[in-house]
């Protein structure tokens, strides 16, 4: 079984999905991590140096690969549902949460952090309302199952995204 976390950048993804995996006992991968590791630089410098749609590419190539493993949990990137082939490949190929996350409590959570490239800008929160509204609609049209993020425990997080997968049959806890 691979399942697929999928948010705007804040949301949990990597935090909830290495403890997902932990408790599934399955791999964890973090398809950002991969991209910095086969880049040797950081997304924020890749990003400044060579644009978003050179680092889409990448991406676009990584979720391709990543979606193919036969068991684990997977986080991604904020902006992965931008292209449709990673919206496909996901869906088609993972079991998709949505780490649903309202753009106050994402600044909240974020308001200092100086490496996402997208909010390095004079208006972050206002950013953060922009993404969701051109990302929440591909968030849902690609996600099996989505979870309101609020203000729960990455450990209750995770307990009821556990819940979700045991109602739906894909996973025994």
């Amino acid at each position: 079984m691979l399942l697929s976390l999928i948010g705007l950048p804040g949301s949990g993804k990597s935090t909830v999905g290495r403890q997902l995996a932990r408790r599934l006992q399955v791999p964890f991968s973090d398809s950002d991590h991969v991209i910095e590791q086969r880049l040797g630089c950081s997304i924020r410098e890749y990003f400044e140096r060579e644009g978003e749609a050179s680092f889409r590419d990448l991406e676009q190539t990584v979720i391709d690969e990543l979606t193919q493993a036969p068991a684990g949990v997977l986080s991604t990137g904020g902006g992965v549902v931008l292209r449709p082939d990673n919206r496909d490949h996901l869906h088609t190929r993972t079991h998709v949460i949505y780490l649903n996350s309202v753009p106050e409590e994402l600044f909240r959570r974020l308001r200092h952090d100086k490496s996402r490239p997208l909010l390095q800008v004079a208006e972050p929160m206002q950013r953060l309302r922009d993404l969701y509204v051109q990302r929440d609609p591909l968030y849902r049209e690609t996600a099996h199952f989505s979870v309101d993020t609020g203000r729960p425990s990455v450990a209750s997080l995770v307990n009821m995204i556990l819940m979700q997968l045991e109602l739906a049959g894909i996973a025994r806890t």
